[in-house]
């Protein structure tokens, strides 16, 4: 039986366990929502049990042409529904235009880039299931008060629950990565849009993580007026401290203050 050969280039990690694939694709909670994407399916592992699933109408994306050529000589049933192109590259709405559940072993080195093209598709993405290294799923799930808490956390917390649903060991790939992995699910929350200035909620997120280690007193110096920090409890704090609602209330002080 011919096989895809791992490109470290792509950071394709195969997955060879049968029972964690089919726990994997059973994670998928939502089943009102029959369209489902799969990014980077490699040699179906994932892809084979999303379409026993009657009810999924399944797609895939593949950058490796390698892989793309085993997907459609051993998944006839994708018939027109294998998409070669790169996921961070593609128009979403070109593809779906309803909303779509997205499912993958996701490549380390482009997992973060994944979560923040999900983030621009928030209303059309109700629920994601993905497998990504074991230390980025726990700081996507961790909440305020953890090292480990940081901005794409904020950012997708504002629009999803996280849950850190189980860890998955090296052995169980082809090659075995370096690091332990880690399933987690996003569900879309109910908050429609953030109770503030989206734009300015993001750079104040990210300007105060970039120095995570002062407090918000010095870190948003540049974006505050002196009297507003002496009369706000909330600049005494670092920002793993804060929650998705205080940065929004910290996103509309500031705004009040141009």
């Amino acid at each position: 039986m011919t096989t895809v050969r791992a490109k470290k280039n792509l950071g394709q990690h195969f997955l060879k366990d049968q029972n964690i694939a089919r726990k994997i694709v059973d994670s998928l909670q939502n089943e009102q929502i029959p369209d489902v994407l799969e990014i980077g399916p490699g040699m179906g592992v994932l892809t084979q049990y999303l379409l026993s699933k009657e009810n999924y109408k399944t797609t895939v994306v593949e950058i490796d042409h390698e892989s793309v050529d085993y997907l459609k000589k051993h998944f006839p049933q994708l018939e027109d529904r294998i998409i070669s192109k790169d996921f961070l590259k593609m128009k979403l709405e070109d593809y779906f235009t309803d909303k779509f559940a997205v499912i993958g072993n996701f490549p380390y080195n482009i997992s973060s880039q994944i979560f923040f093209k999900v983030l621009d598709y928030k209303n059309q993405i109700p629920e994601v299931v993905g497998m990504i290294q074991k230390e980025v799923a726990e700081r996507l799930a961790t909440g305020p008060g953890s090292k480990t808490y940081g901005i794409l956390s904020v950012f997708l917390q504002a629009f999803y629950d996280i849950e850190y649903l189980f860890t998955v060991h090296e052995q169980v790939f082809s090659p075995p990565p370096k690091v332990k992995s880690a399933v987690i699910r996003l569900t879309r929350n109910e908050r429609e849009k953030l109770d503030c200035n989206e734009k300015l909620f993001f750079t104040v997120v990210k300007t105060a993580f970039n120095q995570r280690r002062k407090t918000m007193r010095n870190s948003l110096k540049q974006m505050i007026t002196d009297d507003t920090i002496k009369t706000n409890e909330i600049f005494n704090l670092r920002p793993e401290q804060l929650s998705v609602t205080e940065f929004e209330n910290l996103t509309r002080l500031i705004e009040s203050q141009s």
